[in-house]
């Protein structure tokens, strides 16, 4: 999930997580994690907060102003983001290795037409 701001509704944060905020905590189904602090008294949801308790990774580019979520891991999150080194294709056809961009953050796109 990419944001904008750290406060979303909890429409947003329940199409982009699958968790739904509720008053007991967030829900996702019969599984329900305390969550203090995550719902807000004008009814939207702080990311931060409910990152902590899911367990989900959260990463910010200040340049650009985003932020970065992902999945809840139970526990089980990476320790690093270290990613494999794939050697791509750029738009004029030369290989490009993703360890060419080492020390930069790096998001990439994934586009298909079909």
């Amino acid at each position: 999930m990419i944001l904008n701001s750290l406060t979303v509704t909890p429409e947003a944060f329940e199409a982009g997580t699958g968790w739904s905020p509720k008053p007991q905590g967030l829900c996702r189904g019969e599984v329900c994690v305390p969550a203090p602090g995550a719902l807000l008294a004008d009814g939207t949801v702080h990311v931060e907060t409910a990152a902590s308790r899911l367990n989900m990774p959260i990463v910010h580019d200040a340049t650009h102003g985003v932020w970065s979520l992902g999945p809840a891991s139970g526990g089980r999150a990476l320790p690093t983001a270290v990613a494999a080194n794939p050697t791509l294709i750029d738009r004029q056809g030369r290989p490009f290795a993703m360890s060419s961009m080492k020390g930069r953050r790096t998001i990439m796109v994934a586009w298909s037409t079909w």
